[in-house]
C-alpha cells in the first residue's frame, strides 16, 4: 500500500477527485495495518530500542483510533477518529515512515536465515 500511495504522490501534484480518494484509501490501509503490527509487537513482548522509542509517541493511541475508524464501518466518511490523528498527532507522516522503516529493519534482520 505504501508503494501505491507514494506513486500517487510522486507526480508532485496534489491528488484530486478519484486520485484523492484512492490516495486516502491507500494511506488508511497502510496506517491501520501498521497499528495491527504494533498490537502484535506488544503482545509478543518484542523489544528493540529504536522501535520502542517510536512506540512511546502520543501518536500510538491516535493511530489506534485511526485503525478502528478504518477497519470498522463508519456512517460518516470523515469520522473524528481519522481527523484526530491528522489534527492532534505529532509529525505523523515522518513518525509513520520512521516506524515502518524500523519495523522493516527489525523483521528483515530477525527473519534472515544464515
Amino acid at each position: 500500500m505504501r508503494t501505491h500511495f507514494d506513486e500517487l504522490l510522486a507526480t508532485g501534484e496534489p491528488p484530486e477527485g478519484a486520485q484523492l480518494i484512492e490516495a486516502r484509501l491507500y494511506m488508511s490501509y497502510w496506517y491501520a495495518g501498521l497499528y495491527v503490527v504494533i498490537e502484535g509487537w506488544r503482545e509478543l513482548h518484542i523489544a528493540d530500542a529504536a522501535i520502542d522509542a517510536l512506540l512511546a509517541s502520543p501518536n500510538v493511541p491516535l493511530l489506534k483510533q485511526y485503525r478502528h475508524g478504518t477497519f470498522h464501518y463508519q456512517r460518516k466518511y470523515d469520522d473524528k477518529r481519522f481527523l484526530k490523528l491528522i489534527e492532534d498527532g505529532k509529525n505523523v507522516v515522518a513518525w509513520v515512515r520512521d516506524l515502518n522503516n524500523e519495523l522493516g529493519r527489525y523483521f528483515l534482520a530477525t527473519m534472515r536465515v544464515a
